[in-house]
């Protein structure tokens, strides 16, 4: 008989499920060899979506569940998921300024991090992209890990919504490395494989956080508070004020607010 897929190791579904988010990288870069160049406009308001969709998953996967669990396995709650969150912030922070990388959209001049004036123009992007995809591939690895523990309330539901909203938001993520490379007279060919290449780290960071947490179960709320405190560095530190550049801020908003709420639908519909 066919093994049902919720029943496989959560590992393995974290594995999977990362995979799936990576492919939608790899669409997203795609963008590149559509003949017309997507305006400033659609890449605004598409990083909004991406800023909305990461704000949602922080919240209603991972930082309430991590409240919740903690409450009821006789933990501080409210210590857990502060200490979490903060811990995942400054994790967020120290990688921020130790590798070198560049914001799509911005010039060469204003590149971050260190050693960052000795790496070509294609690699700070590719790594711009990749500080997003760490927290992301954690998130949905600490997701599917949770499954190992039905007393945590996750459900395969609850994670494959999460998968699911992490996949969208990866779509313009991969644009953001891809298009703006093809800009600068690359091919497109390697300005495609260079996009594809930023979501290649959320598979090995999935399958290191769903490790983690099936493991050692004492650590999986600080582990999700953690995650979410990682994606909301991101968002407040690179997404919105991205967004906010070309004075797109109406567009930005409510796609922003679109994309909240779609993957509230999605966590609380599936979850």
């Amino acid at each position: 008989m066919m093994t049902n897929f919720k029943d496989l190791n959560p590992v393995l579904l974290a594995f999977l499920a990362t995979l799936f988010t990576w492919f939608l990288t790899a669409l997203g870069a795609s963008f590149v060899f559509f003949h017309r160049r997507p305006s400033r406009r659609f890449f605004d308001s598409s990083l909004g979506f991406a800023g909305g969709v990461m704000v949602a998953a922080s919240f209603f996967s991972l930082l309430l569940p991590a409240i919740t669990f903690a409450g009821e396995n006789g933990m501080l709650a409210w210590l857990v998921a502060s200490s979490g969150f903060l811990l995942g912030s400054l994790f967020m922070y120290i990688l921020d300024r130790l590798i070198p990388h560049l914001h799509p959209n911005l010039p060469y001049e204003e590149k971050e991090g260190l050693g960052s004036s000795s790496v070509s123009l294609s690699f700070l992007l590719v790594l711009a992209i990749t500080l997003h995809n760490i927290p992301e591939g954690l998130a949905v690895g600490v997701a599917f890990g949770s499954l190992r523990f039905p007393a945590s309330g996750a459900t395969f539901a609850m994670a494959s919504s999460l998968a699911l909203g992490i996949g969208l938001q990866n779509l313009p993520e991969g644009m953001a490395v891809s298009v703006p490379l093809q800009g600068t007279g690359i091919s497109r060919g390697r300005a495609f494989w260079y996009g594809q290449l930023s979501g290649m780290v959320e598979p090995f960071a999935g399958v290191l956080g769903a490790l983690a947490v099936s493991f050692f179960k004492p650590i999986l709320p600080y582990a999700l508070a953690f995650a979410a405190g990682a994606m909301i560095y991101i968002v407040v530190e690179e997404v919105i004020p991205e967004t906010q550049r070309a004075g797109n801020t109406d567009i930005s908003t409510l796609s922003f607010l679109l994309g909240f709420v779609l993957m509230m639908i999605l966590d609380i519909s599936l979850g």
